[in-house]
């Protein structure tokens, strides 16, 4: 099964812009907090730059699970 990380923000004109990360480790109760720590970094060091400005919040973070079953692979 496939897991992905996904931080969604809000930038300047109000829309939301998603980063993804795959494979994030499985600690449920760090994780809450380290990806709280690596928003508000990323939120606060305005490193990014994206269509919409500069990244202004929090929205959410989830982790999305997929299973991918490859039949034939050629």
């Amino acid at each position: 099964m496939e897991r992905t990380l996904r931080l969604i923000f809000r930038d300047e004109e109000r829309r939301n812009t998603t980063m993804s990360v795959s494979d994030p480790h499985d600690e449920h109760n760090s994780v809450s907090a380290d990806v709280e720590s690596a928003m508000d970094f990323i939120l606060s060091s305005d490193v990014f730059e994206i269509s919409g400005g500069s990244i202004v919040g929090k929205i959410k973070a989830e982790v999305v699970s997929r299973e991918v079953e490859t039949i034939p692979e050629f």
